[in-house]
């Protein structure tokens, strides 16, 4: 009997490689995917045919192959390859790599220093690497899941070259899956087969993520009869599988980011989809919330006026309650957003007359100021004002902004949802300043 039990002791002393790290392939002909840096004539290709390697920042997801090509590069090069965790190393392995790379400086060797996840360095660890860098003691090559504009300080910035590394695609995952099918000494031993469709569910649930997917695929292949995989097994291997997402990271802005585009788009489904995702990467619950109060008054306004009272009542349910019931509050916020009318004109509006108020600086007419002393009364303050309650339908033709500023329009309703009877209310009651404004449009 075949032991197919993943990552696990099965004789003293002895453990099975993860299948991720027994298929890590060895050379560029291996690698599958980033054939934008690796294709022929590319850089990491012409890096390598030439022997000339500089030291490079590796942006990209989980998964994507940096530490991967990392090694291909230190071994088709000949150098001395040197791994270091930012999570676990400090200034003090840094300074001993270095140290190393300067005695094979001096007998003709490269020294290549991996540093993974080097944004959890902070500027005076990076300091450290910087000198060795521009003496050329070392190769660097770091590894960061966010971006090196923000976490990598300017000076190693300006001495390396930065590389993006793209999610893997649906193609490139099946390549590594069916490599690990044929190559791999585990899987093969224990007659590895798939139930129709099981493969490209594998492929799906990696999301890009190749480590991820051959993992899936390691415990799926553990809980499988006979070796044979069946759906049922890659969804129980998949159950507690986090999705990656850095709560301060690209991945946070560039997910809520989505979310709120989507909401603001009117598009119910791609919004629920970007919540989903968020709920399942553990985002805090509030945030979502506060961020769909936002919208709500900048997005929607008074096309739903009730929009915001939604929002803000989500707001405070999601305080109340806690996850994981709120996600229902969220999501039927969320729908309820998405598809009602937009209108941003309350938005517009604050932002052109914060921009009249700075630029102009005018004073507020004598006859709308507050007249609290006699003094003030005799200057004419409050003289002439008319109260609207005193007058038929509550309304008064009176003129409240400055005189400079006479007939100006920076309220602009919408002919959307609630907001068009709005508009129409204006229109009656002030048509010189609408008709004028409709003429500057």
């Amino acid at each position: 009997m075949v032991d197919r039990t993943p990552g696990l002791f099965r004789n003293a002393g002895e453990r099975i490689t993860p299948l991720a790290e027994r298929c890590r392939p060895m050379s560029l002909d291996d690698y599958r995917g980033q054939e934008h840096l690796t294709g022929k004539g590319k850089i990491i290709s012409r890096m390598i045919e030439s022997g000339r390697v500089f030291s490079l920042i590796l942006w990209g997801d989980p998964g994507t192959g940096k530490t991967t090509l990392a090694r291909i590069i230190a071994e088709s090069c000949s150098m001395e390859y040197h791994y270091l965790s930012a999570v676990s190393s400090g200034v003090s392995d840094v300074r001993k790599v270095i140290k190393e790379g300067e005695r094979n400086k001096s007998m003709g060797r490269q020294t290549l220093l991996f540093l993974d996840e080097i944004h959890r360095f902070n500027k005076a660890q990076q300091d450290a690497v910087l000198g060795a860098v521009e003496a050329g003691d070392i190769v660097l090559i770091g590894a960061t899941t966010e971006n090196p504009s923000f976490s990598v300080i300017s000076p190693l910035l300006s001495r390396t070259r930065v590389l993006k590394l793209n999610r893997l695609s649906d193609e490139s995952l099946m390549n590594i899956l069916d490599s690990a099918v044929e190559t791999d000494i585990v899987l093969r031993g224990g007659n590895i087969s798939f139930q129709d469709g099981v493969k490209e569910n594998l492929t799906l649930l990696g999301n890009g993520d190749a480590r991820r997917m051959l993992n899936v695929l390691e415990v799926a292949f553990s809980l499988s009869e006979d070796g044979c995989i069946t759906q049922t097994d890659v969804e129980e291997a998949f159950r507690n599988t986090m999705i990656y997402y850095d709560r301060k990271g690209d991945r946070h802005y560039d997910t809520i980011s989505a979310f709120i585009k989507s909401v603001r788009g009117s598009d119910p489904d791609a919004a629920v989809y970007y919540l989903a995702k968020m709920i399942l990467a553990g985002e805090d619950p509030e945030f979502i919330a506060r961020r769909l109060v936002i919208l709500a008054s900048e997005d929607i306004g008074n096309a739903v006026p009730q929009a915001l009272n939604m929002a803000v009542s989500t707001l405070m349910a999601v305080k109340n309650i806690g996850m994981p019931e709120s996600e229902i509050i969220l999501a039927q916020c969320t729908t309820f957003l998405a598809s009602s009318p937009k209108s941003n004109a309350s938005y517009m509006a604050v932002n052109e007359a914060k921009s009249a108020a700075v630029s102009d600086n005018l004073e507020v007419p004598m006859h709308i100021r507050n007249a609290p002393t006699k003094l003030m009364k005799n200057m004419g303050y409050h003289k002439g004002y008319k109260y609207p309650h005193d007058f038929e339908g509550n309304f008064v033709k009176e003129e409240y902004l400055p005189p400079e500023y006479s007939g100006r329009l920076f309220y602009r309703a919408t002919r959307n949802g609630s907001e068009n009877s709005i508009r129409e209310r204006l229109e009656r009651l002030w048509p010189e300043r609408y008709r004028k404004g409709e003429e500057e449009e």
